[in-house]
């Protein structure tokens, strides 16, 4: 990976390097933090960011399930995407904006700062170029979400990414590209870090945000996009095998954009490549950002606002 020079880091720009925290940090020892990844894009009317205050409005409701106090306010985390963008020059950026409990009490419920950092860097295809037109091979993979009033899947904390971090682990290792969680029903739930949308007869079908799973910012705008141009939407309960007998099968997120999907543990899925709902729910989404999709809904937060 390639550092950029500049981070902000509990208030002000510094440098990279300059960004550390202790060993001993409450966050690192327990997963107390929560975070967001957000995308700029280079756009018609230039750098824009995509839902970024959607995005840090869930950042703080993340917060608050976790009893994270953010010593911040909504708009300074947004000025501070910003501050960050200008200060490593990148009109297409990835952002990191993450609140953690520091250095203080080691136990478990101990009262500790809340450190905040906003970082940005230059992000190419999370999954791998070429895999937007080409697709990945997917599995189910052997750990699944967790069971409901255990861990709040709703929240984006650092603590739940264990279990992302073991299912996209054990797909590379297998020689896949991604893996699919389910849920501790063993129904559908998501990818390691992605939504997942199957197509059956030219509809849309996501597992519920019940699933255990992440209402994604990029899912919402899916379903969105997709109900505006008049293709049905069916959020529901989906058994496994589904993944084997849909038409079409993609997962979505800030990281992944829009990745097809080609085979599920072997099976070919549809014509083994991205089918037509799947391109063209692409083209609605990167249409955004060069302008043959209107942004009805304003969520284009230019840089320089």
């Amino acid at each position: 990976m390639h550092y950029p020079d500049w981070i902000w880091h509990n208030g002000a720009i510094k440098p990279w390097a300059e960004a550390t925290t202790h060993v001993m940090a409450h966050a690192l020892h327990y997963g107390s933090s929560v975070f967001e990844g957000i995308r700029c894009y280079d756009t018609a009317r230039g750098p824009a960011i995509f839902r970024l205050s959607d995005h840090n409005r869930r950042l703080f409701a993340s917060a608050k399930i976790h009893e994270i106090a953010i010593p911040y306010s909504l708009e300074q985390i947004n000025a501070a995407c910003r501050e960050v963008i200008r200060a490593n020059g990148y009109a297409t950026d990835y952002l990191r904006p993450v609140a953690f409990r520091g250095l203080g009490g080691l136990g478990l419920s101990a009262d500790t700062p809340v450190d905040v950092a906003v970082a940005s860097w230059k992000m190419g295809k999370y999954l791998g170029e070429g895999v937007l037109e080409t697709g990945i091979d997917a599995c189910v993979s052997s750990w699944q979400r967790f069971a409901p009033n255990t861990i709040p899947a709703g929240a984006k904390a650092g603590g739940n990414y264990l279990s992302g971090s073991l299912v996209a682990r054990e797909a590379r290792r297998l020689g896949f590209g991604e893996g699919i969680a389910l849920a501790a029903s063993g129904l559908l739930s998501e990818g390691a870090g992605e939504n997942l949308f199957l197509v059956f007869d030219g509809a849309l079908h996501t597992p519920p945000v019940s699933a255990a799973l992440l209402n994604g910012i990029t899912r919402h705008s899916l379903i969105t996009l997709a109900r505006d141009a008049g293709i049905p939407v069916v959020e529901r309960d989906l058994p496994r095998e589904y993944l084997y007998l849909c038409d079409e099968l993609f997962m979505c997120g800030t990281a992944a954009e829009i990745t097809p999907i080609r085979s599920v543990d072997g099976r070919q899925i549809g014509d083994g490549k991205a089918g037509p709902l799947t391109r063209r729910m692409q083209a609605l989404f990167f249409g955004l950002f060069d302008g043959r999709t209107p942004d009805r809904y304003g969520w284009l937060e230019p840089v320089d606002a």
